[in-house]
């Protein structure tokens, strides 16, 4: 192919992907647009309500400004945005490098994978409480059943990432004679990164309702122990901005692990529309 037809079909490409994509500002405009409007029903609905369960929304932001400026919830709001970070961060580790090893050895995971399953299907909530009898109620536990919980995502699509590897590039990295930590980072990892990435993002997911449940549990530090004293003390205000909040940290979480995964990944994001406009 001459440097003049390259030209002319990476102009075709671009044309294509132009037309048929939406363009990027009108889909940030969706994204923010859905929640305002919701919240803007939200507003309007309540408006007026007597209702001690369903209080307007206006009293709940109201509510919500004055628990932002006391140290306690700004407490609560650290110690749970600090738990899912640190025991997603830990299941990305672990999950990743026993997922490498159970990929790699083959005769590893025939004795590993049935304990994996095992464990897979048990509800990671309904550990907390045995965590609870052993540790007690300290932060450990609600690190311990959090990390628990995201590690199986991680680790189950690493493995069919490294497994899935093509037996080209393996055949290609032998021939240049690649070590085998050049092997790994170079072949093995780009090539299983999109599934990691995956499972990282359903693992995230995962931390972030057993974070809520584990503090709700046995927990008086948190914005799950928060929201869940403040219902039982008929507090239904607070309990709504701490739902509030919740959703908020949740959404944020997703949206940037989303930007992390594209930025990552902005190499086959490329390739696959690619092949999707040839």
């Amino acid at each position: 192919m001459t440097l003049t037809s390259s030209i002319q079909v990476r102009t075709r490409i671009a044309r294509r992907q132009s037309r048929g994509s939406a363009p990027r500002w009108l889909l940030i405009g969706a994204e923010i647009a859905v929640p305002v409007m919701l919240l803007g029903l939200w507003w309007f609905a309540s408006a007026g309500s007597l209702n001690a369960f369903f209080p307007p929304l206006q009293r709940i932001v109201e509510r919500l400004w004055q628990l932002v400026q006391t140290p306690a919830f700004l407490v609560d709001v650290a110690s749970s945005v600090g738990n899912l970070v640190v025991s997603f961060l830990l299941a990305t580790v672990i999950g990743v490098l026993l997922g490498l090893a159970l990929g790699l050895v083959r005769v590893l995971s025939l004795f590993v994978e049935p304990t994996i399953h095992f464990f897979r299907a048990i509800p990671p909530v309904a550990l907390v409480p045995i965590f609870v009898s052993l540790i007690g109620f300290g932060n450990e536990t609600r690190v311990l059943s959090i990390t628990l919980a995201a590690v199986f995502p991680i680790l189950i699509s690493t493995i069919d990432g490294v497994r899935a590897g093509e037996p080209t590039l393996e055949m290609v990295s032998r021939v240049y004679r690649l070590s085998a930590a050049e092997r790994l980072f170079s072949v093995m990892l780009p090539a299983a990164s999109p599934r990691i990435l995956s499972g990282m993002q359903v693992s995230l997911i995962t931390a972030f309702v057993v974070m809520i449940a584990s503090e709700m549990l046995g927990s008086s530090t948190g914005l799950g122990a928060a929201t869940l004293l403040a219902q039982q003390s008929f507090a239904i205000p607070d309990m709504w901005a701490g739902i509030l909040v919740l959703g908020v940290i949740g959404y944020l979480a997703t949206a940037l692990f989303t930007l992390f995964r594209r930025r990552v990944l902005r190499w086959y994001i490329a390739s696959q529309q690619q092949e999707k406009n040839s």
